[in-house]
């Protein structure tokens, strides 16, 4: 089994806590990457990023010094999202460690994949990014099925805890043969199951930390999350799509 989660926007260097074990399966895409960014302009770097003047000028910085060989972070410590802090991988067992390290992907738009222990660069690239290169108009067009064959040549199972924007890059390149399971963390509310976007990162930090708690061998154990308040929904889950929902709360 192997779980895919998406990167954060906010990203840190911390060089100190574990050290980096491997560099990124893909890392010749994403030092060809770096040179098509470093051949725009400031101007073309910050409309493609879509934000203000002092984040653009710090990761125009960042992609002039960057050096994705030397000096790296490991990718489990470098993004510094709600996902991440709900992971809490500064205090994971040396366990539950070896588990995230075997089973834990992360997906990029600069990198492709990654495994938690892959060293990296902070950068910023969303995989929306309309960036246009040789392979295609985006960044679907680049990276085309060599994400999802990365991960699919490692196993049978794959349990989808990214965003749309980024579980698609595997699900659309399953095997006929293999199981993909996505999961739907929300409330019901009018009859209908709505999912909030903070909340869904929060526990899809937590589901991966409970699977490493555990050290999960099949997409099974995820029915037995009961965090944040939320429970598995047999009634309202299918083989290949696993919701969990939270008690109603009203104003």
């Amino acid at each position: 089994m192997r779980i895919i989660i998406s990167p954060a926007k906010k990203m840190r260097v911390d060089r100190d806590s574990f050290p980096v074990r491997d560099l990124p399966a893909l890392l010749p895409k994403a030092e060809a990457l770096a040179e098509r960014l470093r051949s725009m302009s400031y101007e073309e770097l910050k409309a493609l990023w879509k934000c203000n003047d002092s984040i653009a000028a710090l990761n125009a910085e960042r992609l002039r010094s960057m050096d994705l060989r030397h000096g790296l972070t490991p990718a489990i410590l470098a993004y510094d999202g709600i996902q991440y802090q709900y992971m809490a991988p500064g205090v994971l067992t040396e366990e539950a460690l070896e588990y995230v390290q075997e089973h834990l992907r992360i997906l990029s738009g600069f990198y492709g994949v990654l495994r938690p222990f892959d060293g990296v660069a902070p950068y910023r690239l969303e995989m929306q990014a309309r960036l246009s290169t040789c392979e295609g108009k985006n960044l679907y067009s680049y990276w085309g099925a060599s994400i999802a064959e990365t991960i699919w040549a490692e196993t049978d199972c794959v349990v989808d805890l990214a965003s749309r924007e980024y579980g698609r890059c595997v699900s659309r390149h399953r095997p006929p043969e293999k199981r993909l399971v996505a999961c739907v963390f929300g409330e019901r509310r009018d009859g209908k199951i709505l999912e909030k976007g903070t909340l869904c990162k929060m526990a899809r930090g937590e589901m991966v930390r409970f699977l490493a708690e555990r050290r999960a061998e099949g997409p099974e154990t995820l029915r037995d999350f009961r965090r944040l308040g939320y429970r598995f929904s047999g009634e309202e889950s299918t083989p290949s799509v696993y919701v969990f929902l939270r008690e109603e709360t009203r104003p």
